[in-house]
């Protein structure tokens, strides 16, 4: 079984876009990100944040894990996993946007 070989400098390059991206978390986290929606009072960090995380394991899928260089096969397996994780975010993030109207005491 033969392997794709990826330089060193690809390597470098998606280490640097992930620390890159890991500094972007933590800044973006020591940030107060809100708007209106329709109304309704939204802070956006976790939304932020969690597209921050997709990015990272996206790149670390494709090239730490040879996906973008793997079968059709894995390729779809792969993507019908985000698809299910871009479900259930969807669905979190509706739900954690809708709880604005309720006022507990």
């Amino acid at each position: 079984m033969s392997g794709h070989i990826v330089s060193r400098r690809i390597y470098y390059g998606i280490f640097a876009a992930l620390m890159t991206l890991t500094l972007l978390t933590v800044w973006v986290a020591t940030r107060d990100v809100d708007t209106h929606i329709w109304g309704l009072h939204v802070a956006l960090n976790p939304v932020i944040a969690l597209a921050i995380a997709t990015t990272k394991a996206l790149l670390v899928i494709l090239y730490f894990m040879h996906v973008r260089y793997s079968s059709k096969l894995t390729k779809v397996t792969v993507l019908a996993g985000f698809f299910w994780l871009g479900i259930l975010l969807i669905m979190t993030m509706g739900d954690y946007i809708s709880r604005e109207w309720i006022k507990l005491p």
